[in-house]
């Protein structure tokens, strides 16, 4: 029996990166996998297919996480193939982009405010009447170090992951009586994440703070969030947890 045999998650922003990461993990440890998308469709067909190799069902759907109709379709479209609920939620989109407060466009506050804060409540929405319905239910928000500590990085990404933050501890004390659990993954820098956009000398310096020495890897996050969600984790509720190699 796997850590989520006979659950059903919702993986944000599966189609790749971190996401897929949590999709792989959760399909080995038994879940079936829901998971949306925006743009990448050749991407999302080859999570869909790694999660079906494994023996579980896999729905993928192109819908943005800002849209609240098309998320609450999506739900009811996988309530209507026999699934009682969805039980498993990982807040997982957001969007990162680099660019000083002094320069930033207001359109550029938004898009990533939103993808990260108001995708998650949406995406939060549209399963919660379910969870509360079975009395059963595990939401997982994907923050960041940089929404946690002080440190070198784009104001509104450090802001909207902060936020999530928030988010997580308020709303662990609402749904907490219905037998939902809410808790939130911090990670540092992970190979092929924002490392990808860091100057050579700004990672030289994460690295020369991290007692591990190396970036994190997407796995490694994925396994934390398996264990967070499942039944094994069945007291924590409300806290945020950094995962950075001891930054």
């Amino acid at each position: 029996m796997g850590l989520l045999e006979g659950r059903t998650a919702l993986v944000t922003g599966g189609s790749r990166g971190l996401g897929r990461a949590i999709c792989k993990v959760f399909a080995r440890e038994g879940a079936d996998i829901v998971f949306n998308y925006v743009r990448a469709e050749e991407a999302a067909n080859e999570t869909a297919e790694m999660i079906r190799s494994m023996g579980r069902k896999a729905w993928a759907f192109q819908v943005s996480v800002l849209d609240k109709a098309g998320l609450w379709d999506m739900v009811r479209s996988v309530e209507k193939e026999g699934v009682e609920a969805i039980d498993i939620l990982v807040n997982n989109a957001g969007i990162g982009q680099v660019v000083p407060l002094a320069l930033m466009e207001e359109e550029d506050w938004d898009k990533v405010m939103d993808t990260s804060v108001k995708g998650a409540f949406l995406a939060t929405q549209a399963v919660l009447r379910g969870m509360v319905r079975i009395k059963r239910g595990r939401i997982l928000n994907m923050s960041s170090l940089a929404g946690i500590k002080t440190m070198q990085a784009p104001v509104h990404y450090s802001t909207a992951k902060a936020a999530l933050k928030g988010f997580t501890q308020s709303l662990s004390k609402e749904i907490g009586r219905y037998g939902i659990t809410v808790n939130c993954i911090a990670p540092g820098i992970l190979e092929g994440g924002v490392s990808r956009n860091l100057p050579p000398r700004r990672l030289s310096q994460y690295l020369d703070h991290c007692a591990l020495g190396r970036v994190g890897q997407m796995d490694e996050i994925a396994e934390v969030a398996a264990f967070l969600v499942s039944d094994r984790n069945s007291y924590m509720n409300g806290e945020t947890i950094v995962i950075d190699g001891a930054v």
